[in-house]
């Protein structure tokens, strides 16, 4: 990936109004366009471990730049990241997937499942709290602890979900409302001409997570 999209958006940070963005809208195409690049690349490597996301394609993965207003406080009508989730129905898709965000200073590679509803975040509990041993396994698997190091903890609950036993010994990892590795990325890295090949040897540590937690919302 080529500077042009760190500096569209560094830029747009400082400038987030319809005026500047109309002004520079050739930028913004260019650095899409950038964006759709990377990830029309990312795509064939991932359907090489995951074939599920073989017949996807970059605008069906990436997420729009404008932001929904409609009842927020903050009224910045655009994003200030690129972002693309790369699963078997793209953005759509409410299964295990492969994300990549991309803001300067904030970039990071993700995977697993983001906000799951209530009937699959208790499939997901369920199937780790029967396999646990397996679970820990593949979070501690030592090459994914390079570049993972562990669930991400958003919006955790404060005691143990209902219908799961308070003193089972990993009731943490219950409590999480979301099931999904982060590894996060300095500018440098993505400016290498190296990166589509690092993040896809990090998609490919995260597969076996990926496989387990779509193995729970299949159950």
């Amino acid at each position: 990936m080529t500077d042009i999209v760190l500096a569209f958006l560094r830029e747009l940070e400082q400038n987030n109004s319809r005026e500047w963005f109309h002004a520079n809208k050739g930028w913004y195409d260019e650095a899409k366009l950038e964006m759709e690049k990377l990830v029309n690349t990312l795509i064939p490597g991932v359907a090489r471990f995951d074939p599920s996301v073989k017949f996807v394609a970059a605008k069906d993965c990436m997420f729009r730049i404008f932001r929904d207003i409609r009842f927020s406080k903050d009224k910045r009508p655009y994003k200030t990241n690129f972002g693309a989730w790369i699963s078997s129905s793209g953005r759509k898709s409410c299964g295990p997937g492969y994300y990549i965000h991309i803001q300067p200073g904030e970039s990071f590679l993700a995977a697993g499942v983001y906000m799951p509803d209530p009937l699959t975040l208790k499939k997901i509990r369920q199937e780790i709290y029967y396999n646990i041993g397996e679970f820990k396994a593949i979070l501690e698997a030592k090459e994914l602890m390079k570049y993972a190091e562990g669930i991400d903890e958003m919006d955790k609950l404060i005691r143990p979900p209902k219908d799961f036993p308070a003193d089972f010994p990993e009731i943490e990892i219950l409590k999480n409302k979301h099931y999904t590795l982060s590894c996060h990325l300095s500018d440098d890295q993505l400016t290498n001409e190296g990166f589509p090949v690092f993040a896809l040897r990090v998609f490919d540590l995260m597969h076996p997570f990926n496989l387990f937690l779509g193995r729970a919302m299949d159950g």
